[in-house]
Order: structure tokens, then sequence, then C-alpha cells
């Protein structure tokens, strides 16, 4: 099985960091709560700057689900003003630990989709970074501009249409409890789409938050989850080639989909 090339550790990150020409750092802790910026201002990485998930990342939500794609012209003022540059590598960290919640893997993916090719996550998110005793600050660095140009379509991008196409393989990221309807926090529904498959996030990592390696699946296979954040993971590990960015969220929008709860 070959090395996952998405994922870089604390020991390579942390030589990087303290070479002549570190990387950008983008912190991207994020939750439902939205006090991803509280975690930022309490210690971060040096010289990370914090992106906003929401704000800088995604576009509003709608009827395009909670977590939809970004303009693009928005989303490279938003790099631009996080100093990102074309050329130079990017790597992105969220909280870490056995309970991923994507927003890592969907900032990869998003800079992925925006033709950005050199980024990678910290494996095992801050949490990891802590544990291993490396520095961390709650100084606040100055981002210089950044040049970077977005160029939409670097990743495979799924659409209601895809997600219910029986032919395909579709994956459903969240708790077992949510997919299978027995309970919905978030979305007005509860349920899955008929015919995806249960991959809960959680299994994409080891008990220290650390990403597990994946087989290739040989063939596309789409991954969703409530909005498009945690079933980036699926993607970033390997088990999923595309992600229907609308997700569950955006399913629901049209009362005429169809609905499944249960097990598959």
């Amino acid at each position: 099985m070959t090395a996952n090339r998405a994922i870089l550790n604390v020991a390579a990150l942390a030589e990087l960091v303290r070479s002549a020409q570190p990387p950008t750092l983008l912190d991207v802790r994020w939750t439902l709560a939205k006090d991803g910026r509280a975690a930022y201002t309490a210690g971060h990485l040096p010289g990370a700057v914090f992106a906003d998930l929401d704000e800088d990342l995604c576009g509003p939500p709608g009827a395009g689900g909670r977590h939809p794609l970004p303009d693009p012209a928005a989303l490279e003022d938003a790099l631009r003003r996080l100093g990102v540059r074309a050329g130079h590598p990017v790597v992105v960290y969220d909280a870490g630990g056995a309970n991923p919640t994507g927003a890592a893997a969907r900032a990869w993916w998003t800079l992925r989709w925006a033709g950005i090719e050199n980024v990678r996550v910290l494996d095992g998110g801050y949490q990891a970074w802590v544990e291993s005793g490396q520095k961390v600050t709650t100084d606040v660095p100055d981002a210089d501009e950044g040049d970077i140009t977005v160029k939409p379509g670097g990743m495979p991008v799924w659409t209601e249409v895809e997600a219910s196409d029986p032919r395909n393989t579709l994956l459903d990221a969240r708790i077992p409890a949510r997919y299978r309807g027995e309970i919905e926090p978030v979305d007005a529904r509860a349920g899955h789409i008929p015919g995806a498959r249960n991959r809960p996030a959680a299994e994409t990592v080891d008990e220290h938050g650390l990403l597990r390696p994946a087989e290739a699946p040989g063939h596309e296979v789409g991954a969703y989850c409530g909005s498009g954040v945690t079933a980036a993971q699926l993607v970033l590990q390997g088990a999923a080639t595309a992600l229907y960015v609308g997700s569950w969220s955006h399913w629901i929008t049209d009362p005429s989909r169809p609905i499944a709860t249960g097990e598959a």
C-alpha cells in the first residue's frame, strides 16, 4: 500500500516550520459550535493563520446546502488574504483526535479543487502536535498578501444526480445513528440517501487520531455527510474519490427526493 502523500506527520512539519522557507500554515479548527477562532486564540502552531471554514472556504448556506462550494473569486480573495502563494506549499490542520470533524480534510479538498496542488494535512492535527511536545504560541502573525489564482475543477465533484444513480457507489460519513435516521441534530429531516453505505468518518483514524491507510477503490466512489465537511475525510483517506459537496443538507431541500432509514 502506497503512502498517502496528502498527509504530513508532526516530525516532518516541525522541520519545515524551522526551515528558511516554512510552508503557509492554515489553522482550520472548526465545530458546529463555531469555536475554532477561540481555540486558535488560545494557542496555535507558530506562524499559523486562522482560516474560517464557514467564511473563507465555503459559500453561504442556502439552497446548495450548509457548506456549498465557494465562489471562486471570493475564495481567491480569502486565500490571498491568508497568505497563500502560487507554487508555495500549504499545510492545513484542525483539532485532530479520534472523532475527526473533517475540517482540515475539507480545507485540503477545497484548495485542491481550486487548483492548488502542493497542499497537505497535518496527520493527527493540533492534538498530535501538542502531544509530541512541539512549541505552540498565541502570537498572531501578519500574513503577507498572497498571489494565488483559483482555477476550479481540480477535484471530482458529485451532485445529487451522481449521488442518486444506483450504479454508483456512495458512502455516508455520518455516525450510524444519523445514517439510520434515529437521530438528526442538525438538519430538518432524518435518514440517508437510498443505496448509500455507512462509512463513519471516525473509522478513518486510529485511537491517536492518525489517518488509517485505505485501499484505493479502483473505481469512482462518492462520499457525503451532513454538509460536505466530514465526508472529505473519506476522500483524504482514499476510501472515496469524489465529494457530494451539498450532501444531506442539500439532498433534503427537494421534498421529492427519496429518503431511506435503517440499515442499507
